[in-house]
């Protein structure tokens, strides 16, 4: 039927629609606009870069929430270097910035990605000096050599008049002996490359063994600190991960150990009920947009599918809906929290050391066999976890690993179509006239016009589509089982990498390729009555595929040349400046929105990482067969580092720190990069190379590939180690020497709290409300009064003080109608708000960006009993006795739900299994530091908190402990002394002398 339709197309001579159709697939980027689209597209990217810059210099001083907020909200010492309002004057600063002042103020991993990019810029320099300088003169002069005899011997044929960027390409070269030139090089480029790699290596591990050596890091307790998953059942207890430890034998230290325990939906709850808050907050933003004018109907929802007290898909009124639904799920949450400790163990625990050479020493022994079957690994920092992922077992996650590769490669065979029609018909818009008459008339009538539009149109259409790829693979990641954000975003990098050379290079590429030899085949067997292993043979494949590929070298100069129209629109914010305006205008932000909208955005290193490997694979491949490609990209790296520098100085945060670990990724794919280089001078080589001179040259080719995995092995031996360990092996040697401070770094080891899962601890959101509409609070919920009492509002479970009325003392002022925070129009800015829990998780550069990390240690300084963190971030001293001997420590025989390890285990606070508040606006969290401070004025969020005050007083006489917030107590023990109390970790936890 499809033959049919098509034969009715005929062209009047001859020729069907399906004839043309099959041509234009087999060799769709020939034609005449190929250096009108070069010049289009270089034209269009030059003057566009070039203005938007401009346009960032005019705006820059004028808009530092846009184009400075780090220089805003960090601290001293994270502060970038301070700015000029000149137009240029944001240029000297990046001059005078160290790669050392951005280790200090930005961070291991944004210093790294800057060396990188430099890598990038010096190494093709050189690469661009060698490709241009001998290839291009000898495809020039090279081309002579072929002989009008051969032309016609062959039917092959150069074409006058062609473009002049396929002159610059081996096509015109057939049986040149000059092709030896390009085997040569093939080796020039390998050792360029692998020279920048291994001096890079170099450097990288010279500033990771300083960010070892820095008292940031050695006063942190995660350095010190083991994460252990997969743990035997009979292991799953504070004790059993102390004997896990022992079989390690590295040091003779004994761990603190904290076993983690079933959270079960409470992860679940607590981000329904956040989801709850923001979909509130949303109806509320709306429904009161102009406070003097509401609208006629109330604002209606579906219910929750997970509220069984409703219908499925029921309409309700929404604000009611959801504070009822806030309310119930407080309560639930809050019932879940009590009862924690009546779960049972779960298969993944902690254990920190005295000494960081200890933890290293026992990861290093460990790193390929755990013990018992269990995988031992450094652990990250606390809020680099994935908590719902350290649970799955390894055979899950094998599983799930394979199902998401699946996935990835049914992408890429989806996207297979769509980009060969990008690549038959918008690469080449001639070839779409050809299959649509009257296009073709426009074409002709508008051939320069057109020429732009085919330079922009199929690289713009391309982006677009990968635009949305690295959230679809952080997914793929999640459910995976990665057990680190940073370990995620390194997979996103490898997995965005992989489809893009595989989808994006290789297939849209060689294609045509593929498909016009498929032709031949076809039309050899029909024409010529030959077999099919004949028609195959006489094919010439690699004639086609090479031929292919000088035919869309231009095609990607113009895709890297719009590259760097992608540089400036980073810098410019120009996505982030127009959607703050037209969200403001057009729509009802809340005012947490408008909070994190001024809030630093995160840099996605995973995204550029992958776009700086992708360019300089596609540079390295398509170096030999078009070496304009290679100045094109040295371009966009020059530009592009002096435009990351400064984003990440003044605009990015790095928002989860994995302290330079990205550099082994990117090594790899830069290898990668340079093995496609030398397989498209093999091909180039088996295709053009005359049969008498080809066996040589590949024997010649031969070796490179094991070269570079020879150098890749030999990087591995000689860095990785030092890289990944402070100290490799027994660690006892160590230990003596830093026998002295073993009490003092005791005394602050709390790892059951700095390692307990935050759901367990995490305030919960209190609904934002613009204070303009206060006055309209009691009316909206007039209907609500018979649910409260003296000491809640709007029905929830937390107790809130009512605001005092200045004028009579004792008496409530009725300003808080509802159980709402009020926020002034002058306070929605991040800067009010950035000590708060909420917000300076997500834009809080993982901790560092105002003050330091939440696990920094520092004995004999006042803390919260919540978290241990103080107002200054430092660690609460704790000390407890506990015996440190191999053969004292006692072993449970409680179940998994119960048993904990009576001595060597860790120690918690007095109460830590009590349900903690839920709000940090609450007043019975005043006592426990800044995370519960009371409310202050609303919207605030940094009132002066009398945090500590009486947390550490004796309790009076037999009065019962006190209770306190905290996360995996509840345990009780079969020892039980008659008339003490039992419900807390410090009763298994102390000696039995005390």
């Amino acid at each position: 039927m499809a033959a049919a339709l098509w034969a009715r197309q005929d062209d009047g001579g001859g020729k069907s629609g399906t004839d043309e159709l099959l041509n234009l697939l087999a060799n769709p980027y020939g034609g005449t606009l190929s250096t009108n689209s070069f010049f289009a597209s270089l034209g269009t990217s030059l003057g566009a870069t070039a203005v938007i810059a401009l346009l960032f210099c005019f705006l820059r001083p004028y808009n530092n929430v846009v184009y400075a907020p780090r220089a805003k909200h960090a601290d001293s010492k994270h502060a970038p270097p301070p700015v000029s309002k000149g137009i240029f004057g944001w240029i000297p600063p990046l001059m005078r910035t160290t790669e050392q002042d951005l280790v200090d103020k930005v961070g291991l991993d944004a210093a790294i990605f800057m060396r990188f990019t430099r890598m990038c810029r010096n190494m093709f320099v050189v690469l661009s000096i060698v490709g241009c300088g001998v290839l291009i003169p000898v495809y020039l002069l090279s081309a002579n050599e072929y002989t009008p005899q051969r032309k016609r011997q062959d039917n092959y044929s150069t074409g006058q008049g062609v473009s002049f960027f396929y002159k610059l390409t081996p096509q015109n070269m057939y049986f040149s002996k000059s092709f030896w030139a390009l085997v040569v090089v093939a080796y020039v480029f390998d050792i360029v490359v692998c020279y920048f790699l291994y001096h890079n290596y170099v450097a990288v591990l010279r500033l990771r063994r300083a960010y070892l050596d820095s008292p940031e890091y050695q006063r942190s307790l995660h350095a010190r600190t083991l994460l252990l998953t997969d743990i035997p059942n009979d292991y799953r207890t504070d004790d059993g991960i102390v004997r896990l430890t022992d079989e390690i034998r590295a040091t003779d230290s004994v761990p603190r150990a904290a076993i983690a325990r079933n959270v079960k939906e409470l992860p679940e709850l607590v981000e329904e009920h956040e989801d709850a808050v923001r979909k509130l907050e949303k109806y509320l933003a709306k429904y009161l947009k102009n406070p003097d004018k509401l609208p006629a109907q109330r604002p209606m929802c579906k219910a929750s599918s997970k509220d069984k007290t409703y219908s499925k898909g029921q309409k309700v009124d929404a604000i009611e809906y959801l504070t009822a639904r806030i309310k119930n799920l407080e309560i639930e949450i809050k019932q879940v929290r009590e009862t924690i400790d009546k779960r049972n163990a779960l298969s993944y625990g902690f254990a920190s050391y005295d000494q960081i050479s200890e933890a290293h020493g026992a990861a290093y022994v460990a790193r390929k066999k755990g013990p018992q079957g269990s995988i031992v690994r450094l652990a990250p920092r606390p809020n680099d976890l994935v908590w719902k992922n350290l649970k799955m077992a390894k055979k899950d996650r094998n599983w799930q690993n394979f199902i998401n590769n699946l996935w990835v490669a049914v992408l890429t065979l989806f996207w297979t179509a769509p980009n060969v029609f990008i690549a038959v018909f918008l690469a080449n818009l001639a070839n779409l006239g050809k299959v649509w008459p009257a296009f073709n008339q426009s074409l002709l009538d508008h051939p320069k016009w057109w020429a732009v539009v085919q330079g922009v149109a199929a690289p713009a259409v391309t982006n677009i589509f990968y635009y949305y790829l690295p959230a679809i693979f952080r997914r793929l990641c999640i459910s995976s089982g990665d057990v680190t954000k940073t370990s995620r975003e390194r997979h996103v990098m490898h997995k965005l990498y992989t489809f893009f050379v595989v989808n994006n290079l290789i297939i849209f590429s060689i294609f045509a390729a593929l498909w016009g030899f498929v032709v031949n085949v076809i039309n050899a067997n029909k024409d010529k009555n030959e077999g099919v292993w004949e028609a195959i043979t006489h094919g010439k494949f690699f004639l086609s595929v090479i031929t292919t590929l000088c035919q869309i070298s231009p095609y990607w100069i113009g895709w890297l040349l719009q590259r760097n129209l992608g540089a400036a629109v980073d810098i410019s914010q120009v996505v982030n400046l127009a959607w703050g305006s037209i969200s403001r205008k057009w729509f009802s932000p809340t005012p947490r929105e408008l909070i994190e909208l001024s809030a630093p955005q995160p840099f996605d290193y995973a995204g550029y990482y992958n776009y700086f490997c992708y360019y300089a694979t596609v540079a390295l491949a398509f170096a030999t067969i078009q070496p304009l490609v290679l100045p094109v990209v040295l371009f966009y790296f020059f530009l592009d580092s002096w435009l990351k520098k400064y984003l990440l100085l003044y605009v990015f945060i790095t928002k989860y720190e994995s302290g330079g670990m990205f550099w082994r990724t990117i090594f790899n794919r830069m290898l990668v990069a340079a093995f496609l280089g030398n397989v498209v001078v093999a091909l180039v080589v088996v295709a053009f190379g005359s049969v008498g001179i080809n066996w040589a040259m590949l024997a010649a080719l031969g070796p490179l590939p094991f070269l570079l995995a020879a150098f890749k092995w030999y990087c591995a031996r000689k860095f990785d180690d030092q890289i990944h360990y402070y100290q490799k092996g027994n660690a006892i040697k160590d230990r003596e020497e830093h026998a002295g401070s073993e009490h003092k770094t005791r005394k602050s080891d709390r790892v059951g709290v700095r390692f307990g899962h935050p759901v367990l601890y995490k305030p919960l959101m209190t609904p934002m409300v613009s204070a303009k509409s206060q006055h309209l609070l009691k009316q909206i919920y007039s209907g609500r009064t018979s649910v409260e009492d003296s000491r809640t509002v709007g029905g929830y479970s937390d107790v809130y003080l009512d605001a005092m009325d200045s004028n009579a003392p004792g008496k409530a002022s009725g300003k808080n109608p509802a159980p709402f925070e009020l926020v002034d129009e002058n306070q929605m800015d991040f800067e009010h708000y950035k000590n708060r829990p909420e917000f300076r998780d997500e834009a809080g550069g993982d901790g560092e960006l105002y003050g330091r990390a939440a696990d920094l240690i520092r004995p004999g300084t006042p803390s919260t009993i919540m978290t241990g963190v103080t107002r200054t971030g430092t660690m609460e001293s704790y000390d407890r006795s506990r015996s440190t001997s191999r053969h004292d420590r006692n072993r449970s025989d409680d179940s998994d739900s119960t048993r904990v390890a009576p001595v060597g285990g860790t120690d918690y606070p007095r109460g830590y299994h009590q349900t903690p508040h839920m709000r940090e606006q609450s007043p019975a969290g005043s006592d426990f530091g800044d995370g519960f401070a009371g409310r202050g004025r609303p919207g605030l969020g940094h009132a002066p908190s009398r945090e500590g005050l009486v947390g550490g007083a004796a309790r009076m006489g037999m009065s019962p402990p006190p209770k306190m917030p905290g996360g995996y107590g509840n345990l009780r023990s079969e020892n039980t002394t008659p008339g003490e109390e039992s419900t807390s970790y410090d009763y298994f936890r102390r000696g039995r002398g005390l």
